[in-house]
């Protein structure tokens, strides 16, 4: 194609209506990858969606929509973090399955006089007068009223021949009671009537089931849907006026009250608070906000009125952000699923010839008719291959939406399922391991001089300056409520230091070779420097009137959970190692705190990314952790990326998970939730297959009443649902 027609490589999401098992999915799958312009598309059955990678330029979303209801399932875009959209659906949602469980009442009520009718007559002997004709009258509503959507949707399989689940039940129902029909004119048949009745009623009754769990599944989006305000207090003239949030546009000032949501990102321009921002950074103690900072949406404002310009609205806000990768997360599909979908495009017909074959046989070996159709009946209400269609995806939503509750954001199931064979994690120093800021460690008084006057004589020279060292000092002062003088003759020396006169001094604030030059000496402080200096820190010598009066040490200190974190990772057998670009002593010093052995230091940023490619020839699967721009192509390079949150966007962009609480045990735990949420596949999975492999020969042998077969293929969907809701209780 020639750059003129180009499109643009666009991802979008599809609300699907009216998919009932994982043939239904495949063949919506099938028919949008067989589109001109779809890169990737993949439908998942838990949450009714697909999520459609295309070229704009060859294929637009009418087209998909009408790939999709020409299949006969109703289609349309959902953009995602909509809150009053996505909460209409929920609505709508919670109406229709009221509806169904009025249907299911009326349905389960005639089901049971029709079982209890079924015992009396064939397991006590007891005969009722008209038993077949109050069969037929009680199962004709079940099968033909309550049934006809599954008619419905294996009309629809079958017309586009891809034949789902529905076509199995259809097929079984419709059998038993053409079956109970013919019986009425043969003397002494048995009359299947009551059984077809039965089948209908609990396969509704394992899909209303399943439409509870499912919903469930979704719950970790509610929860952030819920978390955003409803409306905003837009400014106009000096008048207030309250709005629906989706209309606030960006550069609108906006007014927020104390003990308020603030409805979406901006930037403060009047009045002082204390924002709670625990939704954020999972901190309980609320943070100082002023005119001039940046405040989130859906954090609460404490205690002050303020007025801020909004910034980042509708999608573009930081909870829409977190929405919208949650919601890719839990559509997305992880490779062990390739195996499900493979037998799942083979399940139906497979089962439906097993079935013929299970006829066939009874009726050469000399069985009755209704011998035959009972047992391959039972054959086709038995198999589920819905249940090998929810196996992956339920467990991924509800491990996906768990991650999020704990501020661990994952782009896709690939990549949790990458982290459980990760077993080398690189991890950047400055901003990850350590918290990115340098602070004030040792003040050191020389020459008859007190820890606060050489604190308050550097803090007064460092006033000027811009340089993260000197901010360091400065604020270290603050800190002690000490009120440095006022400097004269500021003049900063690059690479060395600064020079100034205060109180009538002159002062020199810097590293060895500035004082070296002034011939004042420091072989008296020596040792101190060097112990220092091994210890990872930075010394800043100050001299006033021609002698060294003292030295100020500043780090960059660890994060309060940084040992933790690596102790932990080291504990689960994975090799730590950090990069840095500082020298090597400091950054040994810093691992041997936190317990890393090897250090890769004095990596430029353009080597980083090398870095991680020359480990992953080592045949070592690579974890990146880091949070800054120069971070961002080794996070891409890796197995696995995960951007501290706390960090840049581009980082965050480039990464596979996001720890947006900005705490490095959240690595851990991020390891924990892809082991928890790979063990439920794993058992979902044997289940799925365990229970077709089993249940489909016990049904050919004639052993098992199609009822109590169709009542166990419902079981096994929502068995497989509730143990993936399982996650939901994992303690991380």
């Amino acid at each position: 194609m020639s750059s003129a027609t180009q499109g643009t490589n666009v991802k979008r999401n599809f609300r699907i209506d009216g998919m009932h098992c994982a043939a239904c999915a495949a063949r919506i799958e099938k028919k949008l990858s067989g589109l001109q312009g779809i890169n990737k598309a993949f439908v998942n059955l838990a949450n009714n969606r697909a999520v459609v990678e295309y070229d704009s330029a060859q294929l637009t979303e009418a087209k998909i929509i009408d790939a999709i209801t020409e299949l006969g399932f109703g289609a349309a875009e959902e953009k995602s973090g909509e809150k009053r959209d996505a909460l209409q659906k929920e609505e709508q949602e919670k109406a229709e399955l009221a509806a169904r469980k009025r249907t299911l009442f009326i349905v389960l009520a005639i089901t049971a006089v029709t079982e209890t009718l079924m015992l009396l007559e064939y397991r006590f002997n007891f005969h009722i007068p008209y038993h077949d004709w109050i069969m037929f009258i009680a199962a004709t509503p079940i099968v033909f009223w309550a049934g006809l959507p599954v008619h419905r949707g294996a009309w629809r399989s079958l017309r586009h021949g891809m034949p789902g689940m529905d076509v199995l039940i259809s097929m079984g129902t419709l059998s038993a009671y053409i079956w109970g029909i013919v019986a009425f004119f043969i003397p002494n048949a048995i009359s299947f009537m009551g059984i077809s009745g039965m089948i209908m009623a609990f396969q509704l009754l394992g899909r209303y089931l399943e439409a509870i769990a499912k919903s469930r599944t979704l719950g970790a989006i509610r929860k952030l849907l819920e978390l955003g305000a409803k409306t905003a207090r837009i400014v106009v003239d000096g008048k207030e006026k309250e709005i629906p949030v989706e209309d606030v546009r960006p550069g609108d000032i906006l007014s927020v009250r104390p003990g308020e949501k603030i409805p979406v990102d901006g930037i403060i321009v009047e009045g002082y608070t204390t924002v709670d921002e625990s939704m954020v950074t999972g901190e309980s103690l609320p943070v100082e906000k002023t005119a001039g900072d940046e405040i989130i949406g859906a954090t609460i404002n404490k205690n002050g009125a303020i007025l801020f310009k909004a910034t980042k609205v509708g999608e573009e806000t930081f909870l829409a952000q977190i929405i919208r990768m949650v919601e890719e997360a839990q559509g997305s599909k992880a490779p062990v699923q390739e195996l499900a979908d493979k037998v799942t495009g083979y399940f139906v017909p497979a089962v439906i010839a097993i079935s013929a074959v299970t006829f066939l046989s009874w009726l050469i070996f000399g069985r009755s008719f209704g011998t035959a159709l009972f047992s391959s009946v039972a054959v086709l209400v038995i198999a589920c291959p819905c249940a090998l269609g929810l196996a992956t995806p339920t467990a991924i939503m509800v491990g996906t939406g768990k991650g999020a509750e704990n501020g661990i954001l994952i782009k896709d199931a690939a990549s949790l399922q990458t982290l459980l064979k990760v077993d080398t994690i690189i991890f950047d120093k400055t901003g990850t391991i350590t918290r990115g800021e340098p602070v004030v460690t040792d003040i050191i008084p020389l020459d008859n001089v007190t820890e606060n006057e050489l604190l308050t004589l550097a803090a007064g020279v460092e006033t000027a300056s811009e340089h993260p060292l000197g901010q360091a000092i400065v604020r270290a002062a603050e800190d002690k409520k000490l009120n440095p003088g006022k400097t004269d003759e500021f003049t900063a020396l690059p690479g060395l230091g600064i020079r100034a006169v205060t109180g009538g001094k002159e002062v020199f604030v810097g590293n060895r070779k500035l004082l070296q030059e002034q011939g004042i000496t420091v072989d008296d402080a020596e040792s101190k420097l060097k112990s220092l200096e091994n210890e990872g820190k930075t010394t800043v010598l100050v001299a006033a009137d021609g002698k060294l009066a003292g030295i100020i040490a500043v780090a960059d200190t660890l994060k309060e959970d940084s040992k933790e974190a690596i102790s932990a990772l080291k504990s689960a057998g994975l090799n730590c190692i950090m990069m840095t670009g500082d020298n090597e002593r400091t950054a040994k010093a810093i691992a041997e705190q936190v317990g890393i052995n090897r250090v890769l230091a004095q990596v430029l940023p353009q080597q980083k990314e090398a870095e991680v490619r020359r480990l992953q020839e080592e045949d070592l699967t690579v974890a990146m952790v880091g949070d800054g721009i120069n971070d961002a192509p080794a996070l891409a390079q890796a197995n696995v990326g995960i951007a501290i949150g706390t960090g840049t966007d581009i980082a965050i962009e480039a990464s596979d998970i996001t720890l947006i609480r900005g705490e490095l045990t959240s690595v851990f735990t991020a390891l924990q939730l892809a082991r928890e949420t790979f063990k439920i596949i794993k058992q979902n999975l044997f289940w799925a297959f365990g229970y077709n492999v089993l249940a489909i020969p016990i049904a050919a042998s004639g052993r098992l009443n199609p009822a109590i077969a169709a009542l166990a293929m419902a079981m096994s969907s929502v068995s497989v649902l509730l143990n993936s809701l399982r996650l939901r209780r994992v303690k991380l």
